[in-house]
């Protein structure tokens, strides 16, 4: 029937898949977004300099860029299921290294094994959710609201097992993620799914777009974006610690706040996105940015931050996505336009946060903080760009 929802649609096969999928990705969340929020922790208990620290939040941002190509290739080899059970696996290997060494080598490389579980999860898990609700947009919403709810939930996760522990609470929390990522791959086990996806027809590939100035520019505004974005994310809560703002707990709240409103922002620019112009929408939610950023690095008011981190986050909220479907046309035509805009932005979240560790070092954590203010910056530039110029191409006309 037209009116059912997507869900009574399915069959009993079908449904578990689905709610293995939503339930995976939840974990997916809390996993993703822990990493902050334990990043102190992990720097104190190993006494970790600020580089290092840097160095482990850019590794895990490695291995979920490299995750695209390898969750491209292995299901060639292992068949779909095998391949993400063995890429579900590094999640286990990687929070495993974080509770028994603290070797910086081998934290890195726990690090780099979390973000590249992270995205084989996040590419598998939208494939195959949009096959089996046959590309329902509402199959999809729930999908990425239900990583929200886990990435809201991770913070909590560590003041809870902080509260149990005060000492060993972080490895607490560790270890439900090492029960629960284990959990996924047994779910996983059991899905009954085809080993190679659905037959699609054969495109040219081609790299004409990057001739387009569009899209060169809306890659830059992704490649500032996701620079500030990993560096807020992984580094805000060992700001707020070391530099003596705050407790512990309120700043483990407060990431979740900022998880909290950057869903609100994105349900709301989802709401008003086909009724204002999207490049004005990027200019004001790039600049809105900017302004409760400073405002954030500007006082050590308890109340200010926490205004700030909601303004924050529901500034950055529709940047992502915004400057996704700016560039829609490009996209739909060349199918090699998505994994470029992604590399790019990719490229930038690996950068950031060790740039952001190594002026921590030299000159002192603000000092480290401050500098994500260039990016935004210069994601504003790119934004002005934008708004300015036509839909010309370098070099040649592009249907």
């Amino acid at each position: 029937m037209k009116n059912q929802s997507f869900y009574a649609q399915l069959n009993k096969d079908q449904r578990y898949i689905l709610n293995c999928c939503f339930f995976v990705f939840a974990v997916n969340g809390v996993y993703s977004i822990i990493l902050g929020s334990l990043l102190p922790l992990i720097s104190i208990e190993y006494g970790l300099n600020n580089t290092v620290s840097g160095g482990l939040i850019s590794a895990h941002q490695i291995g979920n860029l490299i995750s695209g190509f390898i969750a491209g290739v292995l299901p060639l080899y292992l068949g779909r299921k095998k391949s993400i059970i063995f890429l579900c696996s590094f999640v286990v290997m990687g929070f495993s290294i974080m509770i028994l060494t603290g070797n910086p080598m081998l934290l890195i490389l726990g690090f780099l094994f979390t973000g590249l579980s992270r995205g084989s999860i996040s590419n598998f898990n939208n494939t195959i959710v949009n096959e089996v609700s046959n590309s329902s947009p509402a199959a999809l919403n729930v999908l990425h609201s239900i990583f929200a709810v886990g990435a809201l939930t991770s913070p909590f996760l560590v003041i809870l097992s902080t509260n149990i522990s005060r000492e060993l609470g972080w490895k607490i929390a560790v270890g439900i993620i090492i029960v629960l990522a284990t959990i996924s791959m047994l779910l996983f086990s059991r899905m009954k799914i085809d080993n190679t996806g659905k037959k699609t027809e054969k495109v040219k590939m081609s790299y004409e777009f990057l001739k387009n100035r569009d899209f060169c520019i809306s890659s830059g505004i992704m490649f500032f974006y996701l620079c500030a974005e990993a560096a807020i994310n992984g580094w805000m809560v060992k700001y707020f610690i070391d530099s003596s703002i705050m407790t512990i707990e309120y700043a483990q709240i407060l990431a979740s706040l900022l998880w909290l409103v950057i869903l609100a922002g994105r349900l709301t620019c989802a709401f008003w996105g086909d009724r204002v112009s999207k490049k004005v929408l990027l200019l004001i939610t790039s600049c809105g940015t900017s302004v409760f950023y400073l405002l954030l690095l500007s006082t050590h008011n308890l109340k200010v931050i926490t205004i700030a981190i909601m303004g924050l986050g529901f500034s950055m909220a529709g940047i992502y996505p915004t400057t996704v479907s700016t560039i829609g046309s490009i996209i739909k035509s060349y199918p090699m336009a998505m994994g470029v805009l992604l590399m790019v932005g990719g490229i930038g979240a690996i950068i950031m946060p060790i740039i952001t560790g190594v002026l921590s070092d030299a000159f002192g954590i603000f000092a480290g903080m401050g500098a994500i203010v260039g990016a935004i910056v210069l994601m504003i530039i790119c934004v002005i760009l934008k708004m300015s110029g036509t839909n010309v191409h370098i070099g040649s006309e592009i249907e």
